[in-house]
């Protein structure tokens, strides 16, 4: 009988081999992205920049602001509203969360039914729209903590708060006809809303930050913005309609807050990142010297 060589099975070598490999290689990739920030001082600052806003935070704060009070605050305008401006509000929200079929059944029913004095009175309303400020307040601290600013006084800032949220408001409800060019066609409207949402978040930073900050470096985190509204746009119209449709048919109404508040989510979580992002870049060269960084 011969004797059978000592050693580990024929294949558990070359496998074990195999995996050291691999682990080698995880942890060079480690090493390298723990090193990029050095490297490429851009991305150390975007990095630490990330970090201290606290970007999913931020943006799961403004989406559940966004639903749970400035989009009541939309049906609330609706209400008290001509029919033709309700057609706005239904063909905004149908365009921006991807409502149809049964979704929208229950939309158009909730603001058919709505009046003055079956659903809001006068009071209702206000209350309603100033408990929508909530969203203003939320955005404005996370303009801040990119700016790294103090929280403005309460007694400065709450106008600035309800001028946003109508402005954010009028905005939302027309945006469609913006996409559609006004009736020209995507080809115009694309440019257009980038123009529109670059010049909205623009103006947002500046006015909820109340002046802190000067135009210039401010405009960096617009354009990202633009970008982000566009790019959100056009994932929307592909993927919105089918999610929402599936989420309607297996969980009912409750789909429409599933899949709105994710969307929300995404949303906001492409804003926030723009905004952080805009300060970083604000501060590079050679825009720092074309811009001027700092406030002001």
């Amino acid at each position: 009988m011969t004797d059978r060589p000592s050693g580990p099975p024929d294949g558990v070598g070359h496998r074990g081999g195999r995996t050291a490999r691999l682990r080698e290689r995880g942890a060079g990739a480690a090493r390298y992205a723990r090193g990029l920030p050095d490297r490429v001082p851009l991305v150390g600052r975007a990095v630490h920049q990330l970090v201290r806003v606290n970007l999913l935070d931020c943006a799961t704060r403004l989406a559940a602001q966004a639903f749970l009070s400035a989009l009541p605050a939309l049906f609330v305008v609706a209400v008290f509203t001509p029919v033709s401006f309700r057609d706005h509000v239904l063909r905004a929200l149908r365009s921006e969360l991807g409502i149809r079929g049964a979704a929208e059944q229950s939309v158009d029913q909730l603001l058919a039914n709505g009046t003055g004095e079956a659903g809001f009175g006068v009071l209702g309303a206000l209350f309603t729209l100033l408990s929508a400020t909530a969203l203003s307040r939320a955005i404005q601290r996370v303009c801040e903590r990119c700016w790294e600013l103090p929280r403005a006084a309460t007694r400065l800032a709450a106008w600035r708060w309800l001028v946003w949220l109508l402005v954010w408001l009028a905005a939302l409800v027309f945006q469609v006809a913006l996409w559609d060019g006004f009736g020209a066609g995507r080809w115009l409207g694309l440019p257009l809303t980038f123009l529109a949402s670059t010049a909205l978040w623009w103006w947002t930073q500046y006015l909820l930050l109340g002046g802190r900050v000067r135009w210039p470096p401010l405009l960096p985190g617009a354009l990202l913005c633009g970008v982000a509204v566009v790019g959100l746009r056009v994932a929307g119209h592909v993927y919105l309609p089918r999610a929402m449709a599936h989420s309607v048919a297996r969980f009912g109404t409750y789909g429409v807050v599933f899949t709105g508040l994710s969307w929300l989510i995404a949303s906001f979580t492409a804003y926030t990142l723009a905004l952080a992002l805009g300060r970083v870049l604000a501060e590079e060269e050679p825009l720092a010297r074309r811009l001027g960084s700092g406030t002001g």
